[in-house]
């Protein structure tokens, strides 16, 4: 139980959908509802009322007016704890990425943010002007200092809240996942923390948007790196934290333990997935299955998410399928419990053939032929989508995207990408933690070749570098903009270098194209990676 002099902020780490204005604030009042008497401070992420991020959405006046139409409501109705609550605010012609201090029906104060991120996945100074000064608001013996998110990531903001006289931190944030974040995240906390002098609060949003999902975590550190924390990842809840002038306690929740990478990935496709499907209206997801490791891999996040009930799986054969992909395929939905059904391709397949037979001539059969399985397959399964109301998932993976092994309008058909920012190697390990938990993907699968049947005796390997090479001249060449020049000085293949950076190149045209996926690294073909389709650059 906590003490009488101590300090307790309740964190709201929930899910606040962009664009869901009116929703959101119920969604404020219902956390309202659930804070007993003890609490002293309601903690609600950054942006709240608006979800974030809300892009575009900031620029119709429609949006704007109804954000602060319901900011006036809540600040109206509260009673009880004092409230610290996101959104935008429209000033003298600057909109703010700001939090409003609300006690009583009364509004203290409020806090614009200071730095805007513009890289990666964030572009708030499109959108934002950057406030300036600080607010600290006394509290149960305790003055306590606002920062929102990016500020404290930066020397300068909390070095501006620490110099007004504040005792403590608090800071909403909307910060999204990926596998290095936790990390990064505690390391800016202690180092904050350390220059201040001040213990500081991190609360985070939860919940899937687009490609971005945002995983909560939420923590408090003291100036000494003293952590408590972090809670649970995706866990929907409101979280107290004790303050007695000196330490956090947490009160009532279990902190997550050691980071567990693998764990984190396929919590946050699982997640991502989910919330990105229901939050466009869909309840079921339909998916081509093909015996390999990608499509086995979405099967098992896919049935995670929705549960098998609303998983349906197609197997589609051609005349190159092996019988071991088709027992395999099968395995797998009787595994997981998943309607399975066999829809052959070679019927169209010899359709389309039979119709450009008289201008194709005697012309030998290429990528042309091959392509065009693909798009009978990825025919059967929008016409399935669109019959049943089921989304279709698309099961390529990052090295594939990267590199253009895949085809646009056939297996590129869907509605989402769940592992389009995971490599192929990373594909396998996901595959492997899977079968950890409990038994969905089976070994021969994991274990078999690579292959897109869709030639004799085909294999991956034929048209790229062994996966673990060419992931790794990804990860390089991708996520940390390494030169063709650098990789080939780290040990690489000169004439595979310059291959794959050619590739990355040429198929930009495809991935603006393709469906969009979550987001895991700290560079994902998205909203983080904007390169023009046509251009002449080529440093391979």
């Amino acid at each position: 139980m906590p003490s009488s002099d101590e300090l307790i902020i309740a964190a709201v780490q929930r899910d606040f959908p962009v664009g869901d204005v009116a929703g959101n604030a119920e969604r404020v009042r219902e956390a309202l509802a659930e804070v007993d008497e003890s609490v002293h401070l309601v903690l609600f992420p950054e942006l709240t009322l608006t979800g974030y991020p809300p892009e575009d959405l900031l620029y119709r006046h429609g949006f704007l007016e109804t954000s602060q139409k319901h900011l006036d409501a809540l600040i109206g109705e509260i009673r009880g704890p004092d409230v610290l609550l996101g959104h935008p605010l429209l000033e003298n012609g600057a909109l703010y990425n700001a939090v409003s201090w609300v006690r009583n029906g009364e509004l203290l104060g409020q806090y614009r943010k200071q730095a805007l991120p513009n890289y990666a996945v964030f572009d708030e100074k499109r959108y934002f002007q950057s406030g300036t000064g600080a607010l600290t608001v006394e509290l149960q013996g305790h003055r306590v200092g606002v920062l929102i998110c990016e500020d404290i990531w930066e020397s300068e903001p909390a070095a501006n809240a620490a110099a007004d006289g504040c005792d403590l931190i608090v800071v909403p944030n909307a910060s999204p996942y990926h596998v290095y974040k936790r990390n990064e995240r505690e390391r800016a906390l202690r180092l904050r923390a350390r220059e201040t002098g001040k213990p500081i609060l991190y609360a985070n949003l939860v919940g899937g948007q687009d490609e971005l999902v945002f995983d909560g975590r939420s923590f408090a550190v003291t100036p000494d790196g003293a952590l408590t924390g972090p809670t649970q990842p995706y866990d929907d809840g409101i979280f107290r934290f004790g303050f007695d002038g000196q330490r956090f306690a947490a009160h009532g929740w279990q902190p997550d333990g050691p980071e567990l990478p693998l764990k984190g990935v396929y919590e946050t496709l699982v997640r991502g997935t989910r919330d990105y499907v229901h939050k466009s209206g869909f309840e079921q997801v339909l998916l081509g299955l093909s015996g390999g490791i990608d499509s086995a891999l979405t099967l098992a996040i896919a049935v995670d998410a929705f549960g098998p009930e609303n998983v349906h799986a197609v197997m589609m054969p051609s005349r190159h399928t092996s019988q071991l992909s088709i027992d395999l395929a099968r395995q797998q939905c009787e595994w997981m419990n998943v309607r399975h059904d066999v829809l052959s391709i070679e019927g169209p397949f010899k359709a389309f053939l039979e119709t450009l037979a008289p201008i194709f001539g005697d012309a030998e059969p290429d990528i042309t032929e091959e392509n065009l399985q693909a798009r009978c397959r990825g025919n059967l399964l929008m016409a399935l989508s669109n019959k049943y109301g089921a989304m279709l998932l698309t099961t390529g993976n990052k090295s594939e995207v990267a590199v253009g092994y895949c085809t646009i309008y056939g297996d590129m058909c869907g509605g989402y990408a769940p592992i389009k920012d995971c490599v192929k190697t990373l594909c396998y390990e996901l595959s492997v933690y899977r079968n950890e938990i409990s038994m969905a993907i089976p070994q021969e699968v994991i274990d078999r070749p690579p292959s897109a049947e869709l030639a004799p005796d085909q294999k991956d390997e034929d048209s790229l570098p062994p996966y673990p090479v060419l992931d790794e001249i990804l990860a390089r060449y991708v996520e940390r903009d390494e030169s063709v020049q650098d990789i080939v000085a780290a040990g690489f293949d000169e004439a595979t270098v310059r291959k794959v950076a050619r590739l990355v190149l040429i198929n930009e045209y495809k991935r603006r194209q393709s469906a969009p996926g979550v987001r895991v690294t700290p560079r994902a073909f998205g909203r983080d990676r904007r390169y023009p389709i046509s251009n002449r650059w080529r440093d391979a």
